[in-house]
């Protein structure tokens, strides 16, 4: 699975207690109310699914907290693409259990795609949860919750072909006010042979698009100013009519978003190198309000390994692709990209034509992984895991450290030029300063003065690190 792009809000020591990379389900109001906490690992479409959950039992009674003591039902929604993610939330799970003993009321679930791998085994080989719920099982879970209050172990893993929640208008949790989430289609028809997604999420299917732009609408009447379409690949969407002619592809639908409002910043994520097209291209040139950024993942610079990985592409196709994004975009657009190390017979020459296809590109920045075997996979199944675990973590820190180099020299591309941000909030670091993101997904960060959460600002970049941008506001864009 590609990794869907953006930041996670990190916990403190303290609020960890196990956690790592997490969001936790906010606070509503409702007294006297069933209390439910969420906790979401992994890529934004798990947590865009929290929120369906949350709507969904909201209906129930339900209203989420964040704190975990006040917690009638505990649910994790959980991540497989890589072993560590499984083994972060099976530490949880103890953890949780540990502070459950003596609350016979107390229930704990565990959604998504490491509850749909692992299936029974979580409820009777490790007996840390009460029920086990699969992606495309959510509108279940009333049923699974009244069956466990029983005393029973309530599953359901079920892989549907056409559910996609289109009528489930989303709980925002862990929200900014500013930026949202639509998830636009569910599951993946690339079999690439690393990865447990389309095991874990099932076939492609892609919601009406009516929908997604009625959400989109709400949203942007609620004051929310940027839109972030989101798939497994999001560019394979396409809505077929009754006879199965398609009647809008991906282009049209982010042209649709676009066109709700001017000040409707829309962004997508996360595209597969062989779907992007010219069309999504062109549709993106078209309209000022669509971010000029794409999430482009290569996961290998090497031919031969991404014939082993079943990508699809070569390394010329995919640097073809480049020139492309950059010839009809402009070499200012954004574009950022997940890379594996350590992949099953990866040579030194291998990784070199990696570190290479860096250079040629020069990312804005990445995501960044050594290699880990996934149960059931193709890789699993007729490859050998032979490159040792020293050589994967060496690789991938030598990405890293390009990748640093040449984040740094894209950032500084911006100094002394104006860029647009849209404040999300105040800086991590003083209340003095505002944050925000660039059109390309920069983060920028300038003086507070009299701006506020929300504005769109005009900042003159000063200085910058290869993370972030610094500056001081020109004007407020009027809107």
């Amino acid at each position: 699975m590609e990794r869907l792009s953006g930041e996670l809000k990190i916990l403190s020591k303290e609020e960890k207690e196990g956690i790592d990379e997490a969001r936790v389900s906010r606070d509503e109001e409702g007294d006297g109310k069933r209390k439910l906490y969420i906790e979401s690992y992994g890529c934004q479409m798990n947590f865009a699914d929290s929120e369906i959950v949350a709507s969904i039992l909201k209906k129930e009674g339900f209203v989420t907290t964040s704190d975990k003591n006040q917690a009638e039902l505990i649910l994790l929604n959980t991540c497989s693409i890589r072993d560590n993610a499984e083994q972060k939330v099976r530490q949880r799970l103890r953890i949780l259990n540990a502070t459950k003993k003596g609350k016979s009321n107390v229930k704990i679930g565990v959604l998504g795609c490491m509850a749909e791998r692992l299936k029974t085994q979580l409820l009777e080989e490790e007996k840390m949860v009460d029920m086990v719920v699969g992606p495309d099982a959510y509108r279940d879970l009333p049923n699974l919750i009244n069956e466990v209050e029983t005393g029973q172990k309530a599953v359901n893993v079920f892989l549907s072909r056409e559910e996609t929640y289109a009528d489930i208008t989303p709980v925002k949790l862990d929200t900014n006010g500013v930026t949202a989430f639509i998830s636009i289609m569910r599951g993946c028809d690339n079999m690439c042979s690393f990865c447990v997604v389309p095991y874990t999420r099932g076939r492609e299917r892609s919601r009406e698009p009516q929908t997604i732009i009625n959400e989109a609408k709400e949203l942007f009447n609620k004051g929310y100013k940027e839109v972030t379409l989101l798939g497994q690949n999001v560019d394979s969407y396409k809505w077929k009519n009754s006879q199965g002619e398609i009647e809008m592809t991906f282009a049209q639908l982010l042209a649709s978003v676009a066109e709700i409002d001017p000040n409707l910043r829309v962004r997508f994520s996360t595209s597969h190198p062989k779907d992007i097209t010219d069309e999504v291209l062109y549709t993106i040139k078209k309209y000022e309000n669509i971010c000029s950024y794409i999430h482009l993942p290569a996961q290998s610079g090497s031919s031969r390994i991404l014939e082993l990985m079943n990508r699809t592409y070569t390394r010329e196709w995919y640097i073809n692709k480049i020139d492309r994004i950059r010839e009809i975009l402009g070499d200012d657009c954004g574009i950022s990209h997940d890379m594996i190390t350590g992949f099953c017979t990866e040579t030194e020459e291998d990784h070199k034509e990696t570190l290479s296809l860096m250079d040629y590109v020069r990312y804005d920045y990445g995501y960044t992984f050594y290699y880990s075997e996934r149960p059931g996979t193709p890789a699993a199944k007729k490859l050998e895991d032979d490159v040792d675990l020293e050589t994967k973590k060496r690789r991938l820190d030598e990405v890293i450290q390009k990748q640093r180099q040449h984040s740094l020299e894209r950032n500084r591309r911006s100094l002394n030029k104006v860029v647009k941000v849209l404040v999300e909030g105040f800086s991590k670091r003083s209340e003095d300063f505002l944050q925000g993101r660039s059109d390309q997904n920069k983060v920028v960060i300038f003086p507070k003065e009299n701006y506020r959460k929300g504005d769109y600002v005009l900042v003159r970049i000063d200085e910058c690190n290869a993370a972030t941008l610094k500056g001081i506001a020109v004007e407020k864009e009027l809107v």
